[in-house]
C-alpha cells in the first residue's frame, strides 16, 4: 500500500502529492478549482453539518468532537464507502489528504487520519 499523507489545501500543489483529495464538506474560500489540482473531493467523508458546526474548532472540545466523529466514521455506510475507496487508491498510488482548517491539529482531518492509520495497522 502506498502511503496516505495529510496537507492544507493552502500549501503549494507538488509533484509527489499523488491522487489529491479535499475531504472537508465546505469548499475551501480563496482557492480556486485550478489552484486546488484535486482528483477527487470526498466531502461526505468531513463530520456532518451538525456535528461541525458544534465543534467549531475549539480545541478544549476536541476530545469529544474525536469521539463523535469516531462514531460518525464507523457506523456511517457512506463515510466507510469513501474510507473504502481512499484504500483503494492508496493500494496503487500515493494519497494526499487536503484539509482547510487554520489549526493542523485540532481538526477532522487529524481524526480521519489517525483512524485510517489505526485501520491499516488492523490489516497487517
Amino acid at each position: 500500500m502506498s502511503a496516505i499523507f495529510l496537507k492544507r489545501v493552502y500549501e503549494p500543489v507538488d509533484h509527489t502529492d499523488g491522487c489529491r483529495i479535499l475531504i472537508d464538506r465546505l469548499w475551501p474560500r480563496g482557492i480556486s478549482k485550478e489552484t486546488a489540482r484535486l482528483s477527487h473531493w470526498f466531502k461526505e467523508i468531513a463530520p456532518s453539518p451538525e456535528l461541525r458546526k458544534w465543534f467549531c474548532h475549539k480545541p478544549e472540545l476536541f476530545e469529544d468532537f474525536t469521539a463523535k466523529y469516531l462514531e460518525e466514521l464507523r457506523t456511517n455506510d457512506e463515510k466507510q464507502q469513501y474510507i473504502k475507496r481512499i484504500f483503494e487508491i492508496a493500494s496503487s498510488e500515493r494519497v494526499t489528504l487536503l484539509y482547510g482548517a487554520k489549526d493542523p491539529i485540532y481538526n477532522h482531518a487529524q481524526v480521519l487520519m489517525n483512524e485510517l492509520s489505526r485501520l491499516m495497522e488492523d490489516v497487517k
